[in-house]
């Protein structure tokens, strides 16, 4: 195979650390033969910059941008410089939301400081400083991302939820639990990944994007090579051009290694 990537865009969670957050030293090896071999590598993932920089820091990146919050928000560090921040008023979608399963938990992002949230979250979910309010203050101005999260429902039911409710004027992403990210409408880890692509003048067909869930499927389909953890639910093997293996089986790894 004559192609190589110029840019490598990696989700974070379950695909670079496991659901214990932990970073295999496998990955932050191969890692960093990507940056000895010139190869940009950039983070893309649904983590506020507060829960994605001790990530960075492990993979002793360089220098560089970083995509958060699911494409609303662009940092480069060190030190940390947010370059682009996109908001949206939340308030139709949680309203709408709420009367569907009224016990839902709400949280909106504070950018590189924590979340504002209606109620105690689930001991890991959120990182940073939690500041309860009330949820008409909390989608009182706009906002770049809101989670909706009901520890007593399904993955399975969210999405039922979600189409059922028909929304509108953002753009919402589903996780492995009952949990919602909204951001701004049109707004993914795609579109941020291609306005850095821009910045440094890297073609999209020069880029592998690998992931492992529904919100990385708009970035698997603009890269150039779109690579799915074997763990990754059928609708995202289905977008990629190649899935490798499991992320306990080595899979990230077994993909970054052919290019180094």
């Amino acid at each position: 195979m004559n192609w190589r990537p110029k840019l490598v865009a990696l989700d974070v969670d379950g695909t670079v650390v496991d659901r214990d957050g932990k970073l295999p030293d496998s990955i932050r090896g191969v890692v960093g033969e990507l940056i000895k071999n010139d190869i940009r590598v950039v983070l893309a993932t649904g983590r506020s910059w507060h829960g994605t920089q001790p990530i960075f820091d492990e993979l002793q990146l360089p220098h560089g941008p970083v995509v958060c919050s699911n494409g609303a928000v662009e940092v480069a560090y060190p030190p940390t410089e947010v370059l682009r921040s996109v908001t949206f008023d939340a308030s139709e979608v949680v309203r709408r939301v709420l009367a569907h399963k009224p016990n839902t938990l709400v949280a909106v992002e504070e950018v590189g400081r924590g979340y504002r949230v209606s109620g105690r979250f689930p001991d890991g979910d959120l990182t940073g400083e939690m500041i309860i309010s009330d949820v008409a203050d909390i989608v009182a101005k706009p906002v770049t991302r809101v989670v909706l999260r009901d520890p007593s429902s399904t993955d399975e039911e969210f999405v039922e939820m979600a189409n059922s409710l028909g929304l509108t004027g953002c753009s919402y992403f589903i996780g492995w639990s009952a949990w919602l990210d909204i951001v701004p409408e049109g707004v993914n880890k795609g579109t941020a990944l291609a306005d850095i692509a821009a910045r440094f003048r890297i073609d999209p067909t020069d880029v592998l994007a690998m992931g492992d869930g529904r919100n990385d499927l708009e970035m698997l389909r603009w890269a150039g090579r779109g690579v799915a953890l074997g763990d990754a639910p059928d609708e995202v093997k289905d977008v990629a051009d190649h899935v490798t293996g499991r992320f306990d089986d080595g899979g990230t790894v077994e993909e970054l290694a052919r290019w180094v």
